[in-house]
């Protein structure tokens, strides 16, 4: 098993005499929260961020709004989808192609543009018409691989929208929490005065001059920008939700992806807020008077396996020997000091899309060994595996050590396991690439976190066929009939007590088949300053920071 070798406590006892000047301090009587996040660089600011829940967590959710949204106002309930920009939706009955969305009236943009209909439309073609002036490529993967049966949109009238799926997809309205609503007029008029080539040019030119001044309709504003070092937001005072105007009057947003540094920094009181602290700095954290969030999240900490033509992982006995081989408790209990909770599956007991899954993932390394030596391996052949992972970022928790503890684990099962790291926002983009392309570098498996939330982002789009790159996250090109069937009915199902038997039907499907090697649930850990109030953490990968106060 994984045995520490190293301590992290004089490290970071080290870096929070250092880090004292590494952040400006801001002396003035408005309130100031400032947060040290995973990721290693601001994510996009210009509507649709990348750096996967992380980006929509800091510069999405925060500067913009979707047609829908997630109800983060509790800790105890599970987050659910509620209206946003769009106060109300239907499907037709009669063509469960065309969704008909009402807009919510009197919302403006940043810039005071008018939100209506053709804003809606032009946001939807700025990623789905690639003709359309404001189309824009490098939005496109971090957006439309999560509705991808979204075809159209039309005005039907000022405060009407109709959109269109390429199949009946009862899963629209879920997926349409990821389109953020950025500001046509805003971008309208950096393209009337961008220079450029031609009208390609023109838009990217425009759209880069956007993100420096962006303008959504979010309960923040964009008030400075620094590329890699720190992005500033204000509240909005003319919020349309007047019970969700930021209580703050200034966010600061920092990029720390090393937790000993994010821990150092909230020691030495140049951040007020970290992302995931390093684990064996809690007791010393609790100590000094920060408080700990934590809360189960919708979250999977996975390996995704390659399935293509010789990977090794084509062997369900290999996959389900990965999934017996590893002590998750253990893992839970020492390295984590408790900030997880065990993966059994992408649902746990007693969730409707549990299911009743045969083969049970736990610790019985006899077992692993055994099936192992069945598929031909064991302590004088170990089978060589190569995991893509990350350093930091997004839900990944504490990648390098608990791959290591994964390392280590599965040596005592004939594994050989090699680690490529490599950075976050490169991981997560060769994720949409797949295990086919030059960026996998020879790996067999790929080690990026992902989001339970709703039925597309939890298992439609690994399992699915069609969902292989580059249409989604299908990363190692799983092709299975029965899948697909499961997807299909799901999809096409509107009743929602039926749509959920046929999700646990497909989740227990996958569990059968050790689909993935399911290893922990994050609990998103926080550690916050004292003087911070007003914290909710739900269930959630994402966090409403208009409720939160500084005394």
């Amino acid at each position: 098993m994984f045995i520490k070798t190293t301590t992290r406590a004089a490290l970071i006892a080290a870096l929070a005499l250092t880090t004292a000047a590494a952040w400006p301090r801001v002396a003035s009587a408005e309130t100031v929260l400032r947060i040290g996040m995973t990721a290693a660089d601001i994510p996009r600011t210009l509507g649709q961020p990348d750096q996967g829940f992380e980006g929509n967590r800091f510069t999405g959710l925060t500067m913009y709004d979707a047609l829908t949204g997630w109800d983060l106002s509790s800790a105890d309930k599970a987050s659910t989808v509620i209206p946003g920009l769009a106060t109300e939706w239907k499907v037709d009955d009669s063509d469960k192609t065309k969704w008909t969305f009402k807009l919510r009236p009197g919302v403006t943009f940043h810039d005071g543009s008018p939100f209506n209909a053709d804003a809606v439309v032009w946001n939807v073609e700025k990623v789905l018409k690639q003709d359309a002036p404001q189309f824009d490529a490098s939005q496109v993967g971090v957006t439309a691989s999560r509705m991808p049966t979204l075809a159209s949109a039309k005005k039907i009238d000022d405060m009407t929208v109709e959109l269109t799926t390429k199949e009946p997809d009862s899963f629209l309205p879920i997926n349409l929490t990821n389109l953020f609503m950025a500001s046509p007029a805003k971008w309208q008029a950096f393209y009337d005065k961008a220079e450029g080539a031609d009208a390609k040019a023109k838009s990217q030119a425009a759209w880069t001059a956007f993100a420096k001044e962006a303008s959504g309709t979010g309960p923040w504003k964009m008030a400075g920008f620094t590329p890699r070092e720190r992005l500033e937001l204000v509240k909005n005072a003319a919020y349309w939700d007047k019970a969700r105007v930021p209580k703050v009057d200034k966010m600061v947003l920092l990029p720390m992806p090393e937790a000993n540094a994010r821990t150092a920094a909230l020691l030495s009181g140049q951040v007020d807020w970290v992302e995931a602290p390093a684990p064996d700095a809690l007791p010393e954290l609790k100590q000094r008077g920060f408080k700990i969030y934590a809360n189960e999240q919708p979250h999977v900490w996975p390996w995704q396996f390659s399935r293509v033509e010789g990977s090794p992982w084509n062997d369900i006995r290999v996959r389900k020997a990965a999934n017996l081989c590893v002590d998750r408790e253990g893992l839970k209990d020492g390295l984590l000091a408790g900030l997880m909770v065990p993966a059994t599956g992408t649902f746990e007991p007693g969730h409707p899309w549990r299911g009743k899954p045969t083969f049970e993932i736990k610790y019985d390394k006899a077992a692993a060994q055994k099936l192992m030596q069945e598929a031909g391996f064991g302590p004088s052949k170990k089978l060589t595996v190569k995991i893509q992972t990350s350093a930091s970022g997004s839900g990944q928790m504490q990648p390098l050590p608990m791959n290591e503890y994964l390392q280590q684990a599965l040596a005592e099962c004939y594994f050989d396991v090699k680690l490529d790291v490599i950075e976050w926002n490169t991981l997560f983009t060769n994720w949409r690439r797949g295990a086919k392309d030059p960026s996998a570098n020879g790996a067999n498996a790929t080690n990026v976190t992902y989001a339970a939330m709703d039925p597309f982002f939890a298992l439609v789009r690994f399992l699915q066929s069609s969902m292989a790159p580059p249409v989604s996250n299908n990363w190692g090109f799983i092709n299975d009939p029965k899948f697909d069937e499961l997807v299909k009915k799901a999809r096409q199902t509107f009743d929602p007590a039926a749509r959920d038997a046929a999700l646990a039907e497909l989740h227990a499907a996958s569990v059968d088949d050790a689909a993935f090697l399911y290893v922990a649930h994050d609990v998103g850990p926080r550690a916050i300053s004292p003087k911070v109030t007003g914290v909710v953490q739900p269930k959630s990968w994402f966090i409403d920071f208009s409720l939160v106060s500084m005394q």
